[in-house]
Formats: structure tokens, sequence, C-alpha cells
């Protein structure tokens, strides 16, 4: 895989990283702007309370958003260091995803936050593209 396609991969993993700490940051007070606007984006309607118990989930979610990213950076490395054996890692990645596509977009929608598929289609949509552009799906494996 061409630099590009790693240098690709290297932002969709640190995406998922700032999210993290996006989400991470309303767990306090002082750090909770950039949650409280992204809610308020996603949802006008909705009033977030952040109470304990969402400051606790927020911190939660943040962390493993975070770890997330993390793992996947490693395996994605593995991944391309394997070069043409690694269509069983590029397998799991994408079931991975596809989980967590289509029960965070369901939930999303059912609790009145839809536009949150929106983030959701270009995470997705970054990884098809460097899965595609990068040239995984044609090695063997």
């Amino acid at each position: 895989m061409s630099g590009f396609w790693r240098g690709w991969f290297l932002a969709w993993c640190i995406s998922i990283g700032l999210f993290g700490a996006v989400l991470c940051g309303g767990a306090f007070e002082a750090t909770s702007g950039p949650i409280r606007l992204l809610l308020s984006t996603l949802n006008s309607a909705a009033d977030p309370r952040f109470d304990a118990t969402l400051r606790f989930s927020l911190g939660v979610m943040g962390a493993v958003s975070i770890g997330w990213a993390v793992t996947l950076a490693f395996v994605v490395r593995a991944a391309l260091a394997m070069e043409d054996r690694a269509r069983p890692v590029w397998n799991a990645i994408t079931a991975g995803m596809i989980s967590w596509f289509v029960i965070d977009c369901t939930l999303s929608i059912a609790t009145g936050f839809g536009l949150n598929v929106l983030p959701n289609l270009v995470l997705a949509g970054m990884y098809l593209v460097g899965l595609i552009g990068g040239g995984a799906l044609k090695r063997g494996g």
C-alpha cells in the first residue's frame, strides 16, 4: 500500500481518537464545551443534563473510542505489514465497523439523534475509501 493510503488510515485512526477526546471532555464542566456543541447540533430539541451519570457515560465512551483508535492503529499497521496475507485482518476490521455502524446508527435514530448518522457515514466512508483505494481488497488471503 502506498504512503498516501498508509497516511489515510493513520488520519482515520486519529479522527476516531480525537472524537474520543471530545467525548472524554464531557466528563468535566471545564472541558464540556465541544460535546455540548455536538449534542445541540445533532438534536437542538434535546436539553442534555450534564449530571454525574451523563458525565460518567461520556468519559467511558470517550475512553472506549480512544482505545478503539489505538487498537485500530496497531491492527491496521499489522495488516499493512502482512501485505498479501492481510485479508483476514481487513475482514475482522470490516466486521467490527459494520457492527458499530448498524448499532450506532440504529440507536442514534431511535433516540432522536438521527443526524449522528452523518458523521458515522463519514467515518465509515473514510475506511471504505482507504480499503478500496489502497487496494486491500485486491490482496489474497
